[in-house]
């Protein structure tokens, strides 16, 4: 899968994940803030983020430094998945 394909589906599991009844996957811009953003995610989503990496692409993030520089927007989830799985 290549970065372009990957980013719809992380916006849908991003919407999935947690609940955003509101928001549609296509509404969220690639360059969008995931925090401080118009989506309004909270440390909670940044827990389901987390968990949506691990039970999606097997990747384990123990470091919140590490979570914060991917956990920007869709672009770096995206880049971090390609760079850190073979079956994306």
């Amino acid at each position: 899968m290549d970065i372009e394909s990957l980013k719809p589906v992380i916006k849908g599991q991003i919407v999935q994940y947690l609940n955003l009844l509101d928001v549609n996957p296509e509404d969220i811009k690639d360059d969008e803030p995931l925090f401080g953003g118009d989506l309004g995610l909270d440390s909670i989503d940044s827990l389901e983020l987390v968990v949506l990496l691990e039970r999606e692409y097997g990747i384990k993030i123990n470091n919140p430094a590490e979570g914060r520089k991917i956990l920007v927007d869709v672009n770096h989830m995206a880049e971090y998945i390609l760079a850190h799985t073979k079956t994306a």
